[in-house]
């Protein structure tokens, strides 16, 4: 199944969108669009899949994503409300020389970084915030503003993290429909076993001719792909939960922990164990931090 393409739901007094979905016009499948997308969640929480990262999304978070970069953000339970204020927009609804300018060569890179999808961090996230719920009300010339702004306030502090390794590229309409089809059926099935022979099958493919196929045009071998994200769903299962190191590992579809721990080590460069203590350590600063500006702006 190839993801939903998208189509930008504009008025005729608007060049780009800003506005809030929630439950139940919040959940969207597996799609893609030419627009970028800058993302803030004010409701709910779940798991963002982007290109082939798999990972938490939660309240005030925000994301930028790249033109035609593939993702959907599914919800922690069906019953949970959920509500984002969503941006999108085209790279030249400006004009086609805007972008061109000298003056844009910053926002030129941070589009070009987007194209892995990031998620945005610090400070930048919270003054983020109120600027992208008040998009959606702006009128006329305040609204090209206040975009620009929201993406100086990225380019310029550099708080964020690239969240997807997978190369994006132009794929003729054939090979991108395939691609699509093996992506859907990695992330619908990785938790179990996954054969070679069933991915080339969903593919119309012989094992040969697919691996030679996957390895062209993503630059990594299906099994890296794979591995990058089951790694990437026990991130999230070691953050969110306190599951042993074994269960994620078998609730992430490693068939051992021997394995899942190798794979783990290659990846993040460090132990299931360690990456848990690790982002132990970093929500504590990061909470101390807040508290700190907190009693600084009350004072």
């Amino acid at each position: 199944m190839k993801p939903l393409v998208e189509k930008l739901p504009l008025s005729q007094n608007t060049s780009f969108v800003a506005r809030t979905y929630r439950t139940p016009h919040f959940e969207v499948p597996w799609h893609q669009h030419i627009e970028y997308e800058l993302i803030l969640f004010i409701e709910g929480e779940g798991t963002a899949f982007i290109g082939n990262y798999i990972g938490e999304f939660k309240t005030d978070d925000v994301f930028f994503l790249g033109s035609n970069l593939p993702h959907t953000f599914q919800k922690a339970h069906k019953d949970l409300i959920t509500a984002a204020v969503v941006v999108q927009f085209t790279d030249d609804f400006w004009g086609p020389d805007f972008m061109h300018l000298p003056e844009s060569k910053s926002i030129q890179k941070l589009f070009a970084a987007a194209m892995q999808g990031l998620k945005i961090k610090g400070a930048t996230r919270q003054q983020l915030r109120p600027l992208l719920i008040e998009l959606e009300y702006l009128e006329g010339f305040a609204r090209i503003i206040r975009l620009c702004e929201c993406l100086q306030a990225i380019a310029a502090a550099h708080e964020y993290e690239t969240v997807s390794t997978q190369e994006v590229k132009t794929f003729q309409a054939k090979n991108k429909d395939r691609i699509d089809r093996i992506f859907q059926f990695t992330i619908d099935n990785f938790q179990e076993p996954i054969a070679l022979c069933d991915v080339a099958a969903t593919a119309g493919m012989s094992i040969p001719a697919f691996c030679s196929y996957f390895k062209k045009c993503t630059k990594k071998t299906y099994v890296d792909f794979l591995n990058e994200v089951r790694i990437g769903h026990a991130c999230k299962l070691l953050i969110d939960t306190q599951k042993t190191v074994l269960e994620i590992s078998i609730e992430s579809g490693f068939n051992t922990l021997a394995n899942f721990n190798k794979q783990f080590l290659k990846l993040k460069q460090l132990t299931p164990s360690g990456f848990r203590k690790k982002f132990r350590i970093q929500e504590q600063e990061d909470y101390l931090q807040d508290e700190f500006r907190i009693l600084n702006a009350e004072s």
